[in-house]
């Protein structure tokens, strides 16, 4: 039997190996993705590490090298070495001060550059390092929404919808517009770009691009229940053409997208598989956002109208005798109506002006 000492130094080699063989077989999916914004985002957190290993490094080194160098053993040390009463070095305060306050400048500007340049919110001004973005460009618009436990993606431009299963054009830009029906959740394709949270009766929104064809995973990356881990999709990055064949497949293959279909899709449910709906209904997005897909219920944009406008006060102003709860399910058709009828006749003086 071998010795721990006689095996000490290989042990430790055949460890290094194994770790240095598994880096090489793992993808490091941030620090190489596909789409140029999440490229951009890689880029920043290598120059962070870049910049603190500045410090980090020379002061493992330094460590190392002290406990080498006053170790007891070392015969090399002697009495004039010890200096008991040091206490002060100007040159070591200035190194010791400068170096990281110079780091902290470095970092704070690379982050206040990089925090405006990659905002979810900014349109894409470019399609890659080396590819600008055309004058005539448009984004590809999609609508997702995070229910318990998937994913349900409109498409208005092709006038689709799909639950767990996401497709665009490589090189498009794409907007995503995103809600919830329940719970806060966060919406993440590793290869697209950084993670945005969805919330209900809000909506969020974040620009991206793909830039190689390919299927990468999504998911949800903000535990919501029971079926959190189980909450996955499938982008897939597609040329042109097979972008329009994946359209096509959804309008020949799928069903009709209405409000009852929606009302039983939004019941939670676990680990569901890919469906595809060849038509949506007018305005579902809208009321999912709103939080008015049931019959009867008012909508958040009408309600806070109401409330910006005087609540109940503004109510029997137009007229409207309503009990002292306006927001009810009773009087919620009659508000809406006299809303719709203010706005119109507002927009048809406005018309009339111009």
């Amino acid at each position: 039997m071998f010795k721990l000492p006689q095996l000490r130094g290989p042990a430790w080699l055949a460890l290094a190996a194994t770790a240095t063989s598994l880096a090489g077989c793992s993808k490091a999916v941030v620090l190489n993705p596909a789409g140029d914004v999440a490229s951009q985002q890689g880029h920043m957190v290598v120059q962070a590490t870049l910049l603190m290993l500045i410090i980090i490094v020379p002061v493992i080194a330094l460590t190392l090298w002290f406990a080498w160098k006053y170790r007891q053993s070392n015969t090399a040390n002697t009495e004039a070495d010890y200096d008991p009463d040091w206490h002060h070095s100007t040159t070591l305060e200035l190194v010791i001060w400068t170096v990281p306050l110079l780091i902290i400048i470095a970092l704070g500007a690379l982050t206040w550059i990089g925090t405006h340049k990659l905002d979810p919110y900014r349109p894409l001004d470019r399609i890659s390092a080396t590819k600008p973005l055309e004058a005539q460009a448009t984004p590809l618009v999609v609508q997702v929404v995070a229910m318990d436990w998937k994913w349900l993606f409109f498409y208005p431009e092709q006038g689709i919808a799909t639950v767990n299963e996401l497709a665009a054009p490589v090189d498009r830009p794409i907007l995503f517009k995103l809600t919830a029906t329940s719970t806060m959740n966060s919406f993440y394709v590793a290869d697209l770009a950084g993670m945005i949270y969805a919330m209900p009766g809000m909506q969020t929104e974040l620009n991206a691009v793909i830039n190689k064809p390919g299927v990468y995973p999504g998911i949800a990356s903000h535990y919501s229940g029971s079926g959190f881990s189980g909450m996955t999709f499938k982008f897939h990055g597609l040329s042109q053409g097979d972008f329009e064949q994946w359209v096509a497949k959804a309008k020949t293959e799928g069903k009709a997208l209405d409000k009852t279909t929606y009302l039983n899709l939004v019941k939670p449910s676990e680990r569901d598989p890919v469906q595809r709906f060849a038509s949506v209904e007018d305005g579902l997005y809208d009321k999912v956002l709103n939080r008015c897909v049931e019959e009867g219920k008012m909508c958040m944009h009408h309600m806070m109208t109401i409330d910006e406008r005087g609540g109940e006060a503004y109510m029997k102003a137009m007229g409207l005798n309503l009990p002292q709860d306006v927001c009810t399910v009773d009087n919620a058709g009659q508000i809406v109506a006299a809303l719709e009828a203010r706005h119109a006749t507002v927009y048809d003086r406005t018309l009339s002006r111009q």
